[in-house]
């Protein structure tokens, strides 16, 4: 069929041409947003999931809709190696240059302007990255502690109360947010914290890897009463009939039930899978309706494209020795294997392999569900690796 017509759109983030399954999501986030805006209680967000689920379109979109309502969102992604401060500098800026376009009185905003420069100012000694081109002034006395914990929190705080007075809130939507540095994620939990006890409008929306719940919990004891951690999984088999049956249909194009069947049973239900599997049935189909040979060959063609692409980033960021712990763990028949029966298909010690499996975490590559337990964050990755690696070494 017309591949500029193709009503797909596999990629990192790329909005998919229907949105399902996500509906509930969007209408809590939206209510806590809402009731934050207004002073009263309500929780931030972090959303969790494996790689794949469409955690950063949704971000995207809660962005687009909070907008929408009249709040003032900032966003940005979390990347390894980057410190918090660096990074939630220059989104802090825009959003107080947001708000100096909204109608109001500014005496707090002119003041938390002020509390910026001071938090820049004392960063710039101690955190990497720190280097901005523009003076704001700075407020004596204010966020300028060197203490991230104190200084992080008077400078939510004050830009907290440039939202007040402007009748709107600030919403900071952070992406691979489990990448943030465990004492810097304190700082900033720390931070929303009081501006959630002084009901200051300042809510924070994440996304990140399953370990960021472990990673939020260790930060701060009182994380768990802070935020809500909504799930972001595999589509329910409705949800993903219709991402996949919807988008055609616009075309006047149909799946018959056994191509449905094949390309649910191949993607399980992943949203970022239905698209690379969507987006090559189309490109193989001669005419309406997409048959099973059609889905077929297209799973054919799907894993050749995942194999060189998805899987592969991730696969060559790990050394020699981490390749081989992955590949042990998909020798094991579990969605989730112990660590000592992943040691005893390497013939080591479980202690031995613990800083292995720490670094892999560290990477994102697996994380820890429980206890002992070991899973991959990128769903199918076993048979990638045992694709890749046909045999444990």
């Amino acid at each position: 069929m017309n591949p500029r017509e193709n009503p797909f759109s596999p990629g990192a983030g790329t909005p998919p041409p229907e949105l399902a399954g996500r509906e509930q999501i969007m209408e809590d986030v939206s209510i806590a947003l809402h009731r934050i805006r207004k002073g009263l209680s309500g929780k931030s967000v972090l959303m969790v999931g494996l790689r794949g689920v469409g955690k950063t379109v949704l971000l995207n979109r809660l962005k687009n809709d909070a907008e929408a309502e009249g709040l003032i969102c900032v966003q940005f992604e979390a990347p390894e190696g980057r410190n918090l401060p660096a990074m939630i500098t220059p989104s802090l800026r825009a959003a107080l240059l947001k708000l100096d376009r909204v109608v109001g009185v500014g005496d707090a905003l002119s003041r938390a302007v002020k509390v910026l420069g001071s938090f820049i100012k004392t960063a710039k000694i101690k955190y990497e990255g720190m280097e901005f081109g523009f003076d704001l002034g700075i407020e004596q006395g204010a966020a300028d502690s060197g203490d991230l914990d104190y200084d992080l929190t008077e400078l939510l705080q004050a830009i907290g109360k440039a939202a007040k007075e402007k009748s709107t809130a600030i919403v900071i939507l952070i992406d691979e947010l489990q990448y943030v540095p465990e004492n810097q994620l304190a700082a900033l939990i720390s931070a929303l914290h009081a501006c959630a006890q002084n009901q200051l409008p300042v809510a924070l929306v994440g996304a990140g890897l399953p370990q960021l719940v472990g990673n939020v919990g260790r930060a701060k004891s009182y994380a768990e009463r802070l935020f809500n951690f909504p799930v972001i999984g595999a589509l329910p088999i409705e949800a993903a009939t219709e991402a996949l049956a919807r988008p055609v249909k616009e075309h006047g194009v149909d799946f018959t039930p056994e191509a449905l069947a094949e390309v649910l049973k191949q993607t399980q239900g992943y949203p970022y899978f239905l698209q690379e599997w969507g987006s090559h049935c189309w490109a193989v189909a001669k005419e309406s309706p997409i048959n099973q040979d059609d889905s077929i060959l297209a799973t054919a063609l799907a894993i050749t494209q995942l194999d060189a692409s998805f899987f592969r980033v991730r696969f060559d960021r790990c050394t020699p020795m981490e390749k081989n712990y992955l590949r042990a763990m998909a020798e094991i028949d579990s969605a989730t294997p112990r660590s000592g029966d992943i040691a005893a298909v390497m013939k080591k010690g479980v202690v031995q392999l613990g800083p292995l499996r720490q670094s892999l975490i560290s990477k994102g590559m697996i994380y820890s569900p429980a206890h002992g337990d070991t899973a991959f964050t990128v769903p199918l990755f076993a048979d990638y690796m045992k694709r890749t690696l046909p045999e444990p070494q």
